[in-house]
């Protein structure tokens, strides 16, 4: 380790299969914390290369326990987190959405790190069950449309990490990595990025797979669409940007998306917009990141798509996916 930080800290860069290494050897437990902490800290002060974001990625794929849904096509709703702006969880309460409109959703979450609270820790207050049993996350896919793959129980090798990036609670690489290593490989995402810089990494690497896809990043440096200023988006096949006018509806403040400051304010929060019961405000936000997932899985219009999210958030549908999942998890 001392080699290569001594590199990093001279700027030089480490090829693909340099930093799948060091990552493979971090998991085996090689290196102290101190020496861990170091070189996460080396790449909060310069920017990851493709080169290194691709083998960090494929030594935790390597490494994960794989999760295999035998042929069903699934997709994942999931930011990188560490935006620093602390939104209620408007990519887990659009999963649920989005598996409310018929698309199965693989969701990939894990506890909040650089923020208040992730997904794992709103779904957890919520009852729901973390398993990597394969037959468990079977019944949840069949039953409710959606099962929730909480990422420590599918990448135990980073137990070694966890710890450090709890105690830091600042971004590292590992933020850039969640969406990426998803152990049930989805076929379709949706991913958001906390700056543009890491949207052209993202893109240039998804072109090399077969996934349907769209990655963006809010111009108010949100990692999902906020509705508070323009959204940069990237596709398979196209660039665009996306408003609030796209969506028929008015902007909306930071002010109305706010998280809070606890998990049980966050947990709040997304039961009351799963309820009916949300604000116009976080209604439209989460039904817009649900509208653009869908229009990336299915041949159908983001309008359309976001009338239908609409509609299915309204109905109590996506309340009753939560509620399948519930009690699955208590049987």
């Amino acid at each position: 380790m001392k080699q290569i930080l001594n590199r990093l800290i001279q700027q030089e860069q480490l090829s693909k299969t340099e930093a799948k290494q060091v990552l493979l050897q971090i998991s085996n437990g090689e290196f102290s914390e101190v020496q861990i902490a170091s070189f996460l800290t080396v790449f909060m002060m310069r920017s990851i290369s493709v080169e290194e974001l691709e083998g960090f990625r494929d030594a935790l794929l390597e490494l994960c326990i794989p999760v295999d849904f035998d042929g069903e096509t699934v997709m994942d709703l999931c930011g990188t987190g560490g935006d620093g702006q602390n939104t209620f969880n408007v990519s887990t309460a659009a999963s649920f959405v989005t598996a409310a409109m018929d698309v199965k959703v693989a969701k990939h979450g894990n506890y909040g790190v650089s923020s208040v609270s992730g997904s794992s820790n709103v779904l957890e207050a919520m009852g729901v069950k973390f398993s990597n049993d394969q037959g468990f996350l079977d019944k949840c896919l069949d039953k409710a449309n959606i099962a929730i793959l909480h990422a420590p129980l599918f990448h135990p090798a980073m137990k070694n990490v966890a710890p450090i990036r709890k105690s830091l609670a600042l971004k590292t690489f590992f933020n850039m990595l969640g969406p990426m290593v998803n152990p049930a490989l989805p076929e379709r995402q949706l991913v958001g990025v906390y700056d543009l810089e890491l949207l052209r990494k993202y893109h240039y690497l998804y072109q090399k797979t077969n996934k349907n896809y769209c990655i963006l990043h809010d111009l108010n440096h949100y990692d999902e669409i906020s509705l508070t200023a323009k959204t940069k988006c990237v596709t398979n096949s196209k660039e665009l940007v996306l408003s609030a006018e796209d969506f028929g509806v008015l902007p909306v403040s930071k002010e109305e998306i706010y998280g809070g400051e606890t998990v049980k304010k966050a947990a709040d929060i997304f039961y009351q917009i799963l309820n009916g019961k949300g604000t116009d405000a976080q209604n439209n936000v989460v039904c817009a990141n649900a509208a653009t997932a869908v229009a990336t899985a299915k041949s159908v219009s983001l309008s359309e798509a976001f009338v239908e999210a609409k509609t299915v958030l309204k109905g109590g549908k996506a309340l009753e996916i939560l509620n399948q999942l519930k009690t699955i998890s208590q049987s």
